[in-house]
């Protein structure tokens, strides 16, 4: 019997951010206020991502623009990571560069091989506040690089070159979505 709530399960399902909107090329705003506004934001943010059937959530992606993220994803081993970073710092990438495959919740139906590090460390705030520091490995490192990125303003498709940016550009033009 699972104790506790699940996460997202009083939060709403907002609509996402799809790429060409100004929203996802914005840094996002630290977080200054810990109180129930924030709290019903990480909610919200579990449900839609949830709902999209995705691994992590930018609170961007929703058209906030505040530097929080949530994530609910495997490593390699399969070991499962849940989660959310307020105001996250990324403070360590190593390893092995790993070119893999990446899609986005702001850019439906597309992925691209693209290069992440097989090692991260974000540190950042929980929802009330306290200091979190999250490890990250395989492709749970590759979901930890992708959502700082959001908070940043980027997003994987900027981390491509050549064909593979090319061939992005190609489905994106084709992609129902873009505008």
């Amino acid at each position: 019997m699972r104790h506790g709530s699940i996460p997202g399960a009083h939060g709403r399902v907002r609509p996402l951010t799809l790429l060409g909107d100004a929203a996802l090329r914005e840094q996002c705003r630290e977080v200054t206020e810990f109180g129930p506004e924030l709290a019903a934001l990480v909610e919200d943010l579990f449900a839609t991502m949830y709902a999209a059937q995705g691994v992590g959530l930018a609170a961007n992606q929703v058209g906030v623009p505040l530097r929080v993220f949530v994530y609910d994803c495997p490593d390699d081993d399969d070991v499962r990571h849940l989660g959310h970073v307020v105001n996250p710092r990324l403070v360590e990438t190593d390893g092995v560069v790993v070119r893999g495959p990446e899609g986005c919740l702001s850019l439906p139906g597309l992925e691209a091989g693209t290069e992440r590090y097989d090692h991260a460390v974000i540190e950042g705030r929980t929802v009330t506040g306290e200091p979190v520091t999250v490890h990250g490995t395989g492709f749970f490192a590759r979901c930890l690089q992708h959502e700082y990125d959001h908070v940043e303003g980027r997003v994987y498709a900027d981390h491509l070159t050549g064909w593979r940016k090319r061939r992005l550009a190609r489905q994106m033009k084709r992609a129902s979505w873009h505008r």
